[in-house]
């Protein structure tokens, strides 16, 4: 079995990401930088960096009601490892949560215009990934804010710009506001880093890892048993 790999390699027990020294990077570089060197193949400039970190902030955590969350929560009290319970919380993510970004990215990598996308979603009858929150009716303040850090930032905010265009013609095309969420946002964002596209998925995951440990650790703390249904929960037919 073979791969080939620009990635990184170990020589006489060195270990080299795209050619510098782990030691190296442990020494002088933050979690960050390396996750532009890995994903994009370089380091940040400063406001790159300070970009890719509110994004990060932006998909930590929203609540225990998320299934990324309340998922690994049940997990933990069956008595499921931590990494057990920490990966069905990543394979609760899908394209009705967390996992549209890619698919956000995508469309909004696209040479179409905001009024064809539209259009083209509408004659489909399908919902555009990346638009409208079941807890966010107006905005969701997470994509203001990663909007508002870019802007400050001083990045061009081209994607965030067509990302807005979309959300004003579905409110105008809906008659109620389906606003841009924090899956299009961060797809924004990631684009706006110069990501690729088809990469653009990794950043919700690498960000709700982080929220869904720390319910993990507390479910464990609480020693709870586990958690099951209510009889009034199910609907029998």
């Amino acid at each position: 079995m073979k791969f080939r790999t620009n990635i990184s390699k170990t020589v006489n027990g060195v270990h080299s990401i795209r050619g510098r020294d782990i030691a190296e990077l442990i020494s002088t570089r933050s979690f960050s930088d390396v996750i532009f060197l890995l994903l994009r193949g370089d380091m940040p400039l400063s406001r790159e960096r300070r970009l890719l970190e509110a994004l990060l902030v932006a998909a930590t955590e929203n609540g225990i009601e998320a299934p990324s969350v309340f998922i690994p929560r049940i997990a933990a009290s069956t008595g499921a490892s931590f990494e057990a319970a920490i990966a069905s919380g990543m394979l609760a993510v899908g394209k009705h949560h967390g996992g549209a970004v890619r698919d956000a990215a995508e469309l909004l990598w696209q040479k179409k215009s905001p009024a064809a996308i539209v259009a083209d979603f509408s004659k489909r009858k399908a919902s555009i990934p990346g638009f409208g929150h079941k807890l966010y009716k107006k905005e969701d303040p997470r994509a203001e804010a990663l909007y508002a850090r870019a802007k400050a930032l001083g990045f061009p905010c081209a994607y965030f710009k067509k990302a807005r265009a979309i959300a004003r013609l579905l409110e105008k095309k809906k008659g109620k506001a389906l606003p841009l969420n924090v899956d299009g946002a961060i797809a924004a964002a990631s684009l706006e880093l110069g990501f690729d596209r088809r990469i653009t998925g990794a950043f919700f995951l690498l960000s709700r890892i982080v929220g869904a440990a720390a319910h993990v650790h507390e479910e464990l703390l609480q020693a709870n048993t586990y958690h099951r249904l209510e009889a009034g929960d199910i609907i029998s037919e």
